[in-house]
C-alpha cells in the first residue's frame, strides 16, 4: 500500500502526465465536454416534457417509468450496443471516437433525475396558491411561468445537479470504447498493469467530481428564488440591527 501511495504522489509530480494529448489537463477538457453537451441536451429534452406533464397533471405513470427504465439499464451496455450498431464508433469532432454513441447513453442515463424531479416538482406546488393565481386571471402559460416554476424549482435544479454528477462519473466508460476523457487515465493503466497510474486517474474524477457537487450546490442556492426570497428579509433585518 505504501508503494501505492508513494507512485501516486510521483505521478501527480510528474510534468509529463499533465501535457499534452494524453495529459490530465487535456482529458479534463474533453471529459467537461462530454458531461456539459449531454446535461444540455438531457435538459432540452427532458425538462420541458415534464414540466408540461406536471403542469397538466398527467403522465406522471410515464414520468415514473421513464425513471425506472433509465435506471434498469446498465449504461455500458447501452453504449456497447450503440458504437457497434448503426450509431457507429466513428470519430464526432471534439467527442472524439465513439463520441455519438457515448453522448446518446449519457444523455440517456441524465434523463431519469431531470425528468422525475420537474415532474415531482410541479406536483408539488400548493394547489390552493395555483387556484389564488387562477383567481387573479393567470392562466397556461402564465401561471406555469410566473407560479408553478418558481415554486418548483428547487426540486428541478436538485434533479440537474444529479444529473450532471452522476454523468461526470459515469462519462469514464467512454473510455472502454476508446472514447475521450479522463477515462483513458484509467485504463491505460490497466493496459500497462500501472496501479499507481489506475488511482491517480481515479483520484482525479473523484475530485473533480466533488468540485463539481460543491459548484452545483452552490449555483442551486443563487438560483432558488425561494431561497433568495428568505434570504433578503434576514439580510435586511440584520442591517437594522
Amino acid at each position: 500500500m505504501l508503494d501505492v501511495f508513494q507512485g501516486v504522489v510521483a505521478w501527480f509530480q510528474d510534468p509529463a502526465h499533465w501535457q499534452g494529448e494524453e495529459g490530465v489537463w487535456n482529458r479534463l477538457s474533453e471529459h467537461l465536454l462530454l458531461t456539459a453537451t449531454a446535461t444540455v441536451l438531457a435538459v432540452l429534452l427532458g425538462l420541458p416534457l415534464a414540466l408540461w406533464l406536471g403542469h397538466v397533471g398527467r403522465g406522471g405513470l410515464l414520468a415514473v417509468n421513464i425513471s425506472n427504465v433509465g435506471r434498469a439499464v446498465p449504461t455500458f451496455a447501452v453504449l456497447l450496443l450503440l458504437s457497434i450498431g448503426p450509431v457507429g464508433a466513428g470519430d464526432l469532432g471534439p467527442y472524439g471516437r465513439a463520441g455519438l454513441a457515448t453522448l446518446l447513453s449519457l444523455v440517456l442515463f441524465a434523463l431519469p433525475p431531470i425528468i422525475t424531479n420537474a415532474y415531482v416538482g410541479m406536483r408539488e406546488v400548493d394547489r390552493d396558491t395555483v387556484e389564488a393565481a387562477r383567481g387573479m386571471g393567470m392562466r397556461g402559460g402564465q401561471l406555469l411561468r410566473r407560479v408553478e416554476l418558481p415554486l418548483a424549482l428547487p426540486l428541478i435544479l436538485a434533479g440537474v445537479r444529479l444529473a450532471v454528477v452522476q454523468v461526470w462519473a459515469t462519462a469514464t466508460i467512454a473510455a472502454l470504447v476508446a472514447g475521450p476523457g479522463l477515462g483513458r487515465i484509467i485504463t491505460l493503466g490497466f493496459r500497462r498493469q500501472d496501479l499507481p497510474e489506475v488511482v491517480s486517474g481515479a483520484l482525479v474524477v473523484a475530485v473533480f467530481a466533488l468540485l463539481l457537487e460543491g459548484l452545483m450546490v452552490l449555483a442551486q442556492r443563487l438560483l432558488d428564488p425561494v431561497a433568495r426570497a428568505r434570504r433578503t428579509p434576514a439580510s435586511r433585518a440584520g442591517s437594522v440591527r
